[in-house]
C-alpha cells in the first residue's frame, strides 16, 4: 500500500511530464476523434455475423441497442474521470490512480499486445478487404510468403486455430496503410488532427447517405421477410447452434444477445481513445466530457439507423450460394460486406464499388484516430518508468515518435497472424475487463478521494455505472462459456502482465523511487 499511496500522492509531479505535448485539440477536434475512432469497418461488416447467430430481425437491433446503451453509459461515466485527470494516457491514468500502478501497467501492457494494436490491425485488414472490391489484385489468397498454417490445437477450453500465418497481398496493403498513418502522426498533432477531421466528416456523411438510401430504396422482399415476423426466434429460450455447424442446445435470449454483442461492441470500440490525448485538449474539464457524450451518442444513433437500413433492403437470411446480393441476404453477404451488398441491390455493381470506396475512407480515418491516440498510452507509461524510456520522449514535432513506431511495428506483426474475425474475437474480452475495472475505479475514487476536484460528475451515478458493471460482468461470463477459444487467450495475456510488471519493477529499483513507486 505504501507504493500505491506514494504513486497517488506524487501524481501532480509526475503528470507535469505532459508539458512536452501541445494543447491543440478543441471540442470539435475531440469529438471528431471520438467519432472517427469509433466509425471504422465494423458497422459495414459485423451485422452478417450477428445475424448468423441470432437469426432474428428484432434481436439484430437489440444487439446493437444493448451495445449502444453500454457504450453511452461508459462514455458518460468516463467523463468524470477525464475531467478530473486530463493527462496523457487517459484510461491508463485512471486505473493507476484508482486501483494502483500495477493495474495501469496491465492495461497498457494489454493495449500494446492486444487491444489497441489488434484493433489497428483488424481495421487495416478490413481496409485491404474493401480495397479488393475495387482492385481484386489485393487478395487474401494471393500469398507472397506463407509461413504456414498453425493449429487447430485442442486445449481445455476448446479448439484454438487454425491460423494461416504469413504475408499475402491483402495484409501487405494493411501493413502499408499502418506505416503511412504512423508517419503522418509523427509529423505532429496538427497534421494528424487535419487528417482525422477530414476523414471523419467524409465517413460520417457516407454512413448517413447509406441510412437515407436504405429508407428510400427498400425492397418488397426485405420488408416482407424482415418485418412480417419481426420477433421470430426472439423467445425467452430457443434451440441454437454455436459455434456454427455444432450440435444445438437450448440457450436463453439474454445469453444469445450477450454472445452476439462481440461484433457490435467491436464496432463501437475506441470511444475512449480521446482520453489518451487529454493532455492535448483545450479546456479539458469541459471538452472531454462533452466530446465523449456527443461523439458516442451520434455514432450509436447512426449505427442503429444503418441496421434498420440493412433490414429494409436485404432479407435477414438467404441462400449462401445465391447469385445476387438480394438472394444471399444479410447473413450471407459476400465476405460479410453488408453495406456494399445494400448498394449493389440499389445501384448494381457500380454501387458496390462506390460503397467500398466510402468504407475505405472510413477505415483509413478510423485507424488514423487509433494510431494518433494509442501511442499516448505508451508515452505516459514511459514517463512513469513502466515502459522503455525512449517512448516517453517527443520528437521535434512534439509527437511521441518512438511510441508511435513501437505501436506500428507490433500492429504490423499482428496483420500477419490472423483474419479480421479472429483479431476481433481475441480483443473484445480483454477490452471489457478494463472497462469493468475503470468503472469500479470510479466508485473507489469517490470513496477514497472525495476531495478530488471533479468539474464534471458522472451522469446517473451510481445507478448508470452500476448498470454498466452488471451488463459487462454478465457479458464476460457468457463469453467465457460460449466463446472460450477466444476469451481464455485474452485473459491469459492480461495475467501474463503480472510477472512482467514484477520483472520490470525489479530492473528499475536501482533508479530510485520515481513514478509508480
Amino acid at each position: 500500500m505504501a507504493d500505491e499511496s506514494r504513486a497517488i500522492g506524487s501524481a501532480g509531479a509526475r503528470l507535469g511530464a505532459d508539458a512536452g505535448l501541445v494543447k491543440g485539440l478543441g471540442l470539435f477536434d475531440a469529438t471528431m476523434i471520438v467519432m472517427g475512432s469509433m466509425i471504422g469497418s465494423g458497422i459495414f461488416i459485423v451485422s452478417a455475423d450477428i445475424v448468423h447467430q441470432v437469426q432474428s430481425p428484432a434481436l439484430l437491433l437489440i444487439v446493437w441497442l444493448a451495445a449502444g446503451v453500454m457504450t453511452l453509459i461508459g462514455a458518460l461515466s468516463y467523463g468524470e474521470l477525464a475531467a478530473a485527470m486530463p493527462h496523457a494516457g487517459g484510461q491508463y491514468v485512471y486505473l493507476r490512480e484508482s486501483l494502483g500502478p500495477i493495474w495501469g501497467f496491465l492495461y497498457g501492457w494489454t493495449m500494446l499486445l492486444v487491444i489497441q494494436t489488434a484493433t489497428i490491425a483488424a481495421v487495416a485488414i478490413a481496409f485491404a478487404k474493401f480495397t479488393a472490391v475495387i482492385a481484386p489484385w489485393f487478395s487474401a489468397s494471393a500469398w507472397i510468403w506463407k509461413i504456414g498454417t498453425f493449429g487447430p490445437w485442442k486445449l481445455w477450453f476448446g479448439l484454438l486455430g487454425p491460423y494461416n500465418v504469413g504475408l499475402n497481398r491483402q495484409n501487405l496493403l494493411a501493413i502499408l496503410s499502418i506505416v503511412l498513418l504512423t508517419w503522418i502522426n509523427t509529423r505532429g498533432l496538427r497534421l494528424g488532427k487535419i487528417v482525422q477531421n477530414i476523414f471523419t466528416v467524409a465517413k460520417t456523411a457516407a454512413l448517413g447517405a447509406l441510412v437515407l438510401l436504405g429508407v428510400r430504396y427498400s425492397t418488397p422482399l426485405a420488408r416482407e421477410i424482415n418485418f412480417h415476423d419481426f420477433w421470430r426466434n426472439a423467445g425467452l429460450a430457443m434451440t441454437h447452434a454455436y459455434p456454427p455447424d455444432q450440435p444445438t442446445w437450448m440457450i436463453g435470449t439474454l445469453t444469445l444477445v450477450g454472445v452476439a454483442m462481440v461484433g457490435s461492441l467491436f464496432a463501437m470500440e475506441a470511444w475512449n481513445n480521446v482520453t489518451f490525448t487529454a493532455a492535448e485538449v483545450k479546456d479539458p474539464s469541459r471538452n472531454l466530457p462533452l466530446s465523449l457524450a456527443l461523439g458516442t451518442g451520434a455514432v450509436i444513433l447512426l449505427y442503429t439507423l444503418a441496421n434498420v437500413a440493412y433490414l429494409r433492403v436485404l432479407p435477414i437470411t438467404g441462400d449462401a450460394y445465391g447469385a445476387t446480393a438480394l438472394a444471399r441476404g444479410i447473413e450471407y453477404a459476400s465476405d460479410g460486406r453488408v453495406a456494399t451488398a445494400v448498394c449493389e441491390v440499389i445501384f448494381g455493381l457500380h454501387g458496390a464499388v462506390v460503397m467500398a470506396a466510402a468504407i475505405l475512407v472510413s477505415a483509413f480515418g478510423c485507424n488514423n484516430g487509433l494510431i494518433l491516440s494509442g501511442a499516448r498510452i505508451y508515452y505516459a507509461m514511459a514517463k512513469d518508468r513502466l515502459f522503455f524510456e525512449s517512448a516517453g520522449k517527443v520528437n521535434r514535432h512534439h509527437a511521441p515518435g518512438a511510441a508511435l513506431v513501437v505501436q506500428c511495428v507490433w500492429a504490423s506483426v499482428l496483420c500477419l497472424s490472423g483474419t479480421y474475425g479472429q483479431l476481433l474475437d481475441f480483443l473484445i474480452f480483454a477490452v471489457v475487463i478494463f472497462y469493468i475495472l475503470t468503472l469500479a475505479g470510479l466508485f473507489l475514487l469517490r470513496w477514497k478521494r472525495p476531495e478530488m476536484e471533479r468539474p464534471y460528475r458522472a451522469f446517473g451515478y451510481p445507478v448508470l455505472p452500476g448498470i454498466y458493471l452488471v451488463m459487462a460482468v454478465y457479458l464476460e461470463i457468457q463469453l467465457l462459456r460460449y466463446k472460450p477459444q477466444y476469451t481464455w487467450p485474452g485473459l491469459f495475456i492480461v495475467l501474463l502482465g503480472v510477472p512482467v510488471y514484477g520483472l520490470w519493477k525489479w530492473t528499475q529499483k536501482p533508479e530510485g523511487n520515481s513514478a509508480g513507486g
